[in-house]
């Protein structure tokens, strides 16, 4: 959205080619499954441009070189409970030695507010660049309350991906969290009276672990 300046749509034709495949609802549960790994990844990629790195000296077969590689214990994944988890093996693919932590977070058929059940993070992750994942931004709710857990422990560098996002979403959590960075694949039309997006993919949990 361009009246935010923290708020990144990952337009890469790869990815609008595989939200074609788990927006399709007769993609089964092991299709959806590796595409939303698949796509955790491309814009991890991307999202992860500034991680912080550090110098280091190689032995080539040739010489003795300095090179740049991601620097150790720097970044932590965080999914939101249930449905992140689908995301978090694609980011792992690219830092493997990523620390991860868990928040869970239900909504309230009602009200449509999040309420937290869980919450296990790495130790000192306050000094670590943290990626909440969840794949669908819907009402904002529940991201927010995510990043303030966060903030409370002392988390300064924060940012949020989601696979799809409602514009009702991005604008609370962009509102709420200006200093956190917000990465989507793409921004839908809107919200239906049920907090669901639309177009969306229908629940994406239900989608990743085959339980509707």
């Amino acid at each position: 959205m361009e009246k935010y300046k923290n708020v990144y749509v990952l337009n890469h034709p790869l990815i609008r080619h595989k939200l074609a495949i788990i927006r399709n609802k007769d993609t089964d549960t092991k299709q959806f499954r590796d595409v939303v790994k698949e796509l955790a990844t491309l814009m991890a990629y991307e999202s992860f441009k500034d991680v912080p790195t550090q110098e280091i000296t190689v032995e080539t077969p040739l010489e003795i070189t300095t090179q740049t590689v991601v620097k150790e214990n720097s970044i932590a994944i965080v999914p939101i409970l249930r449905a992140g988890l689908g995301m978090v093996d694609g980011i792992l693919s690219l830092f493997p030695a990523a620390k991860v932590g868990h928040i869970g977070l239900y909504r309230d058929e009602e009200t449509l507010e999040p309420q937290e059940y869980y919450c296990k993070l790495p130790s000192k992750i306050e000094e670590k660049v943290v990626m909440v994942v969840d794949p669908m931004l819907a009402t904002g709710g529940s991201a927010c309350d995510a990043i303030q857990m966060l903030k409370k422990r002392g988390c300064k560098r924060i940012k949020l991906m989601s696979i799809i996002a409602a514009p009702e979403g991005v604008d609370k959590v962009a509102k709420t969290h200006p200093d956190v960075e917000i990465f989507v694949s793409t921004l839908d039309r809107c919200l239906n009276e049920h907090g669901y997006i639309l177009p969306g993919l229908g629940d994406a949990g239900d989608r990743i672990f085959g339980t509707k």
